[in-house]
């Protein structure tokens, strides 16, 4: 029998090899839940590509879990008090937790546990963040049947080696998408879609129709809709306010998927897609590139025209700290000089200029 350390080397390895091989973030996923099935032992899992600034899940990709429920899971991530969220468990400092760790072997006192995962049949869940530079690149969960007992340390351990390569795959993947974004055309408009207020589609026009789709996740859940639609409208409905999350479509476009409640007697939550501006695009550019948090904010004040001197006022910092970061952001985005840094962030596409260096 293989011993366990032989185990992750061989997992590490061919994680490696699949992030190297530029699959989609789909494929990718689909190719990590194969791979990993044994290793952790899991009976079921869902994997999630995320809005890397908001952390809102924004794809779905998912393997012997029931469709129906998927709704009731995205209520309980984002408006559930609970210590296995994958917020909660990136704010305790984890990139991976086990509900039976999360709450000291006693797992009913999550309301995940109680309400979805013990009526389905599990005893235990796995559930990865795939931080990476500050952005939550992507989120996956694993269920395990009560008949094969809970998590152990053997699994954790792994989980949380893992992390970090699949996250920097999934960056990769986002900035690859950001450089060879589709503008859009002078004739795009947004396209408007109908929810109800549990996340099902109601209503669309044509281009919702179109994008809805284009995105469509058959595996994912049976509202009608992708998950970043449910996911934004949910939180819309949350808040009592507007939420706004980022997409990429699978055809490359980036937009951004804007709710807010509808007021009358019918209620529900208008979700209104339209092609991501520079502006809004900024964030993910700036994070996908692997800048520190301070970098992140000199580039930031550099995009928006501050000299050195001024930066170094704002950020507290001496003339030759800031221009040292200055260095290290043109290093480490491929660029020359601030004007082509300023385009590589926010212009809608620039076939001029390459990736950073690897």
């Amino acid at each position: 029998m293989a011993k366990r350390r032989d185990i992750e080397r061989d997992v590490l390895g061919s994680i490696g090899e699949l992030t190297h091989s530029s699959l989609p973030p789909a494929e990718l996923f689909r190719e990590l839940h194969t791979l990993l099935a044994h290793p952790l032992g899991f009976d079921g899992g869902c994997w999630h590509g995320n809005d890397p600034v908001t952390g809102f899940p924004t794809s779905t990709v998912s393997d012997g879990l029931d469709p129906a429920l998927f709704e009731q899971a995205v209520h309980l991530e984002l408006q559930g008090e609970d210590a296995t969220t994958f917020t909660s468990i990136r704010t305790a400092g984890h990139r991976a937790q086990s509900v039976d760790r999360a709450t000291d072997g006693c797992p009913e006192q999550s309301v995940r546990y109680r309400e979805l995962l013990r009526p389905c049949g599990y005893g235990d869940e796995l559930r990865i963040n795939f931080d990476l530079g500050g952005g939550r690149w992507g989120s996956a969960a694993f269920m395990r049947e009560r008949s094969r007992g809970r998590y152990g340390t053997p699994a954790l351990r792994l989980a949380e080696r893992i992390a970090a390569p699949i996250g920097a795959a999934l960056r990769s993947a986002h900035l690859a998408s950001l450089q060879h974004d589709r503008p859009a055309g002078p004739a795009s408009t947004p396209a408007v879609a109908i929810l109800d207020r549990h996340g099902r589609l109601c209503s669309a026009d044509a281009a919702a129709r179109d994008l809805i789709a284009r995105m469509a996740e058959p595996t994912a859940h049976t509202g009608g809709v992708p998950s970043g639609f449910l996911t934004v409208a949910r939180q819309a409905a949350w808040r009592g306010g507007p939420a706004e999350v980022r997409v990429c479509t699978p055809d490359g476009q980036w937009l951004t998927l804007h709710a807010a409640e509808l007021d009358g007697p019918g209620g529900g939550i208008a979700v209104v897609a339209s092609p991501a501006t520079p502006l809004q695009r900024l964030p993910l550019a700036v994070l996908a590139h692997g800048l520190s948090p301070r970098e992140r904010q000199v580039a930031l004040h550099a995009v928006r025209g501050a000299s050195t001197k001024d930066i170094a006022t704002l950020l507290h910092l001496t003339v030759p700290t800031v221009q040292q970061h200055v260095t290290a952001i043109l290093d480490k985005t491929g660029v020359r000089n601030r004007r082509e840094l300023v385009a590589l962030l926010t212009a809608d596409h620039l076939p001029t200029l390459g990736l950073p260096p690897q």
